[in-house]
């Protein structure tokens, strides 16, 4: 009898810490409670190592904003800032004030108008073009991946950015310790031996000792002469290229950028650079004057838990809240916040054509269950939703209207908004928003479409299954 009160007492104070601690935010409150419930010690020793509030690292944020604050005004100087909604070449900004005042102060990053982009939309079209411009680099290259595997094309760039280490070019990759756990030492260990500096963001063994295990870079950066930047949804793998049977054809989407937001790119990475490595760089011969040859307003957000904005996820709420006509989605993981749940619907309520693009074959099975836990009600709104068919659709991609378009490695989800470190391009302009809406109509057309009838009757142990992963949803 004494025993089970102590673990009844055990079990109280468990529960009475996580209310304390998450009170902020009630949906990861409920789903740490529910993990305590099924599984009341290892629950807890569970949010003990993955539940660390990383904004309470003032330091780790401070010295992100004092890098920043070294190279600003420089770069502010230099680059061609859009200031006013009237300096926006959509004309349709000057009647969204609102929109464009937020976007204006969500970052650090303003919204540049010196730039060209091109929509990349396979592994194999991506990956020509980042080692096409490797190939080129003079100064530097910068690499940053989540996932990076020692297979065919893993080794391609290892032997292109070795190659340009010894010609004289500095090359720096950055690694998540987490995704790119897999690989081999002695893989590693060639790139340092040739004079690539190598690290890993958050090792595992570390990020699990300092509790910080939860807290991912899922970026995907790569900056060539502080002239071309890279970013979007694809890594550094086979699988990528369709190369996996388990997974078939890879649909992605990524961008490559020319002009003045690579400043604003460049300058994420040294942040990720000074975090992973510790070293501090604020040279300012990394941001070059750009010859513009194109007029392309773009910006870029990046958002993370050492940030005091969710700047992602403000732009996503933002846009979709301000839309008339359309919100197309284009997503692997549907897992929305409630504000942007409620976004959603209001939208699809209201009229506006909202269709989301999921995929059918999923890479996890929890997330496949959690994102349908929240289909039936939005159906029940008037959303569309669509199940890719011709492979795994991985592309995170957001057209509103004819506002805006954004590209980036941001999930339409919880663990990209609020815990991991992701980066996205928005797009204003009328050319790259017709290349993604061709892509995304294309995507409709290789996909199926959700029947509202046939879902509903769904079997009952499918429907608690989702259940069970809609109270996780804000961990998964």
């Amino acid at each position: 009898m004494l025993w089970l009160l102590l673990a009844l007492i055990a079990f109280i104070c468990q529960m009475l810490a996580v209310l304390l601690l998450e009170f902020r935010n009630p949906s990861k409150t409920v789903a740490w409670l529910f993990i305590l419930f099924c599984l009341p010690l290892v629950g807890f020793v569970l949010y003990f190592f993955m539940a660390r509030d990383y904004q309470h690292r003032l330091m780790v944020r401070n010295r992100g904003t004092r890098l920043f604050q070294e190279i600003r005004g420089h770069l502010w100087e230099k680059a061609a800032v859009v200031r006013r909604a009237s300096e926006m070449h959509n004309p349709e900004f000057h009647h969204h004030l609102r929109l464009f005042n937020l976007l204006s102060h969500l970052s650090e990053s303003p919204i540049t108008g010196c730039n060209s982009t091109k929509v990349l939309t396979d592994g194999e079209q991506t990956y020509a073009a980042m080692l096409d411009a490797m190939e080129k680099a003079k100064d530097h290259i910068h690499v940053e991946f989540y996932i990076f595997r020692h297979d065919t094309i893993g080794t391609k760039f290892q032997d292109v950015m070795i190659r340009k280490a010894k010609e004289g070019v500095k090359v720096r990759l950055i690694c998540d310790g987490l995704g790119s756990y897999k690989l081999k030492k002695s893989f590693v260990r060639r790139f340092k031996e040739s004079g690539v500096e190598f690290h890993y963001f958050l090792p595992a063994m570390i990020s699990v000792l300092n509790r910080r295990i939860n807290y991912r870079n899922h970026r995907k950066i790569v900056v060539v002469d502080g002239t071309v930047g890279f970013l979007g949804g694809i890594n550094v793998g086979d699988d990528y290229l369709g190369k996996y049977q388990k997974m078939g054809y890879w649909r992605d989407t990524h961008l490559e950028v020319e002009g003045d937001a690579v400043y604003f790119l460049q300058n994420v990475f040294l942040h990720d650079w000074r975090l992973a490595s510790g070293e501090k760089i604020v040279d300012l011969g990394l941001f070059p004057e750009h010859h513009c040859t194109g007029e392309e307003q773009v910006q870029i957000l990046s958002s993370g838990p050492d940030m005091s904005w969710n700047a992602i996820q403000e732009m996503c709420f933002g846009s979709i809240s301000v839309a008339r006509k359309r919100i197309w989605i284009t997503t692997p993981y549907f897992i929305p916040d409630e504000g942007l749940f409620e976004a959603i619907k209001t939208a699809a309520v209201s009229g506006v054509d909202v269709r989301i693009i999921i995929p059918d074959k999923a890479d996890s099975r929890l997330v496949k269950l959690a994102s349908l836990s929240y289909v039936e009600e939005l159906l029940a709104a008037g959303v569309r939703f669509y199940e890719y068919q011709k492979g795994f659709i991985h592309a995170k991609v957001l057209i509103v209207d004819d506002l805006i378009g954004s590209v980036g490695t941001a999930n339409m989800d919880m663990r990209s908004f609020f815990c991991n470190f992701e980066l996205t391009a928005v797009l204003f302009d009328k050319e790259p928003m017709e290349r993604l809406v061709s892509d995304f109509e294309e995507d409709l057309r290789n996909s199926r479409m959700i029947d509202v009838g046939k879902f509903k009757d769904r079997g009952r142990l499918q429907k608690g299954a989702e259940i069970f992963c809609r109270m996780l949803s804000p961990l998964l």
